[in-house]
């Protein structure tokens, strides 16, 4: 049997990015997308996405509050003990690994900026 675990949304930017620096030398980008539902009448729905290396350091320089992003990833949960509670905690984050910037505020001097990027 085979298990597919694939998300593709295209939506907006809630804020801007907010990027994480390691001693690794590692960059973690994280970021709320909001994805509006087909009706007028509904709410848009929120995802959180995470986001490392490339795609990371690619999301830090282009993308802002209300740009618009496609990402294709996987569903994972984070999953942590609550310091007040001790009861275990989860929320869903799409761990991206493909990020097609559709629309920024900022202006690209590098051609092919708006190209698919990878995961490499």
């Amino acid at each position: 049997m085979t298990y597919i675990n694939k998300v593709d949304l295209v939506g907006r930017a809630g804020l801007d990015p907010d990027v994480r620096y390691f001693e690794s030398g590692a960059m973690k980008v994280s970021l709320s997308l909001a994805v509006k539902p087909p009706y007028k009448s509904e709410s848009p729905l929120w995802f959180d996405l995470e986001m490392w290396g490339n795609i990371a350091q690619v999301a830090a320089d282009w993308v802002l509050q209300g740009s618009t992003v496609a990402v294709t990833g996987e569903l994972v949960f984070d999953k942590w003990t609550d310091k007040n509670t001790g009861e275990l905690r989860e929320k869903p984050i799409i761990k991206v690994s493909n990020l097609e910037l559709i629309s920024s505020s900022r202006k690209s001097t590098e051609s092919g900026i708006n190209a698919l990027v990878e995961n490499c």
